[in-house]
């Protein structure tokens, strides 16, 4: 079945083999997991080649400022070096002494948007200091993927993003985990049908029903959810496994396999 779709995982971190083995153990450590693979450029095509995934979607955070330019840096060289299965996030972090240049360097690597994780670069995503972030996705058409939702702390939980994504209606933002990782059900009735926002699948899959996703899925729609892995914390082919045997029917596999991330990413494309 899955020989007839194209893949875009929409969901992937990626570290240099130098800080990778200190990396991904730190993550597992702050949500109680042991990821399924590696971490590595190389290990993330491996994976991509057994579970038959065509485009992978990279990125990595900065805890602080000083990392912001050599992650983006690090991200844009491995997409340099495989074109045709990897595009990339840039890194921003709000207290950055200037933001607009580093949103400049994303646009000039060629990166694709941003990516952030309110729990683990510590801010709430309401905070001021957050502010001129989305200010500069919006004006520079940068999408937004955002770690979302915890309920062990409340920096990036529905209620927080609610009016956040009410007031920057021009931003393209995407929510991981269905918009709320351990808050799912609150997730989708607080959050479905903004019309700027998308959703993805990741790391979600472990902790729900075949039902309880259908269900997330069809609350959002399925042209506003993407499938992504999280890897290195969940193998992609397990994770496709899974999304198949759900019972979405062809049409809506297609649009969240591939077409909601083209659209987003590569909208010069559609």
């Amino acid at each position: 079945m899955k020989d007839k779709f194209k893949v875009f995982d929409a969901h992937c971190h990626i570290y240099p083999e130098k800080i990778v083995d200190r990396a991904v153990p730190a993550t597992d450590r702050f949500y109680d997991v042991t990821s399924a693979c590696r971490g590595t450029v190389e290990d993330l095509l491996r994976e991509n080649d057994e579970a038959g995934v065509d485009l992978s979607l990279v990125e990595s955070v900065a805890t602080t400022p000083k990392q912001v330019p050599s992650i983006n840096r690090f991200i844009a060289a491995a997409v340099s070096a495989h074109p045709d299965r990897l595009c990339g996030l840039g890194t921003l972090h709000p207290d950055s002494e200037d933001l607009e240049a580093d949103v400049r360097q994303i646009v000039s690597l060629g990166l694709k948007g941003v990516k952030l994780h309110p729990e683990i670069q510590g801010f709430k995503v309401d905070e001021a200091r957050c502010m001129p972030i989305y200010e500069l996705c919006t004006a520079y058409r940068l999408p937004l993927l955002m770690h979302t939702g915890d309920k062990r702390y409340d920096c990036s939980n529905p209620d927080r993003l609610l009016p956040l994504l009410k007031k920057f209606s021009g931003m393209t933002f995407i929510g991981a985990h269905f918009g709320g990782w351990s808050l799912w059900e609150e997730a989708y009735k607080t959050l479905a049908g903004l019309p700027n926002l998308y959703v993805d699948c990741s790391s979600s899959f472990y902790r729900m029903t075949p039902g309880s996703v259908k269900k997330v899925v069809s609350a959002y729609g399925t042209d506003r959810v993407l499938f992504g892995t999280d890897y290195p914390m969940w193998k992609p082919e397990s994770e496709l496994d899974y999304l198949f045997s759900v019972g979405f029917d062809d049409e809506d596999l297609k649009k969240m396999l591939w077409d909601n991330a083209a659209s987003v990413f590569f909208p010069e494309q559609i």
